[in-house]
């Protein structure tokens, strides 16, 4: 009793003295998608830790899919398969309650020690890599889906990272994470200062997957148009396939206007293709993200504050192939105070039916956010 008394009082003044930050948000989705509608909520409780050189951060959600004629549907039991690729469950099995289904997740779970040189990081966690706004072909691990609802909602990645500031303009990263299979994947990452622009070496290594990738940022001259360009070499063994050697690059652009109007342009090539029953087959792969039904595609994005109460944006993606399919997605956002803001979006697929985006329905949405 008194060994465990004195350790108590021996940790307590870090907890006393630590920064913790707690924050609850929820969003709530009232969607309608080929005619059917239901609603969509995610509760979320995100809770950050700091002391001295220590930090950790805690995000766990409760999800909820309400309508009967949603959760019967024949695509249902696809959302239910999505899960991440960590050596443990980080999601409950989800529970049915008549008219919708709802289950709880751990989206982040991360500690680690920082200074001035070094950053360690341990747990669920998200790993950064790539430039590209649109396609992020050199990230393997969290890459973003810019066709969805929310494109920065990734699983996590049960990994060990650390960088090392090797100056003011250079870094290495080195990357172990662990996969469902309990194989590693693992990488290495060298970025610095060149010249004009920043630019990175990447490298990825797994059972199943091998990738050289380049990244390149910077400012074209005085102009204030920011340019970049990644691009990965990879090779990786596909279910019930035999190995495939492909590479894809982007090249894009920023541009703020004076008038509060910001462009985004992106342009997609790929040197290999995959038809979709390939890349439902392959949903657990390492490079499921690279998948890409057509050789080249290009996007722009384009955002606008009206003020500081109502904003907008406008993303438009074409698909390049035999039959040309594009995407757009229109968005304005109506923040009412600190604490609340709406968002009335849509996601339109235009094309012929056997087309990329063509063979998908529109989807319209409301989406409530409330935080505090």
């Amino acid at each position: 009793m008194g060994n465990w008394l004195t350790k108590t009082l021996l940790f307590l003044p870090c907890f006393l003295f630590a920064e913790i930050d707690t924050r609850i948000e929820n969003s709530n989705f009232t969607i309608n998608q080929e005619s059917t509608t239901y609603n969509y909520n995610r509760l979320r409780l995100q809770s950050n830790y700091k002391h001295k050189n220590f930090f950790g951060t805690f995000i766990g959600d409760g999800i909820n899919y309400y309508g009967k004629e949603f959760i019967n549907a024949s695509t249902f039991p696809f959302i239910k398969t999505q899960k991440s690729n960590t050596p443990f469950d980080t999601q409950t099995n989800f529970k049915n309650y008549g008219d919708g289904e709802a289950y709880a997740k751990l989206y982040r779970l991360y500690g680690g020690w920082e200074d001035d040189k070094n950053r360690v990081v341990l747990g669920l966690q998200n790993i950064t890599m790539g430039v590209g706004r649109i396609w992020t072909p050199t990230n393997i691990f969290n890459p973003k889906n810019s066709y969805a609802l929310e494109p920065d909602e990734t699983f996590a990645v049960a990994a060990l990272s650390y960088t090392r500031h090797l100056d003011e303009m250079s870094q290495i990263t080195v990357v172990s994470s662990q996969k469902e299979n309990h194989k590693l994947k693992s990488a290495l990452r060298y970025k610095t200062f060149f010249e004009v622009a920043d630019v990175a070496l990447n490298l990825i290594h797994s059972d199943e997957t091998k990738m050289l990738g380049y990244e390149i940022e910077g400012n074209l001259a005085d102009t204030g148009i920011e340019i970049r360009s990644e691009g990965a070499y990879i090779e990786t063994q596909l279910q019930n396939q035999k190995e495939e050697q492909f590479f894809q690059a982007i090249v894009g652009a920023d541009y703020g206007f004076e008038n509060g109007i910001t462009l985004v342009g992106e342009a997609l090539y790929s040197s290999d293709t995959f038809g979709y029953q390939s890349i439902v087959q392959n949903m657990n792969a390492d490079v499921v993200s690279n998948l890409h039904q057509n050789n080249f595609y290009m996007a722009a994005n384009v955002s606008y504050a009206f003020n500081l109460i109502f904003d907008a944006s406008l993303l438009y993606v074409e698909s390049f192939g035999t039959d040309n399919s594009r995407l757009i997605a229109p968005q304005i956002t109506y923040t009412l105070n600190d604490y609340n803001t709406f968002t009335l979006g849509a996601l339109v697929n235009s094309g012929k039916k056997e087309s990329e985006f063509g063979s998908f329905g529109d989807t319209y949405y409301l989406r409530y956010l409330l935080s505090f």
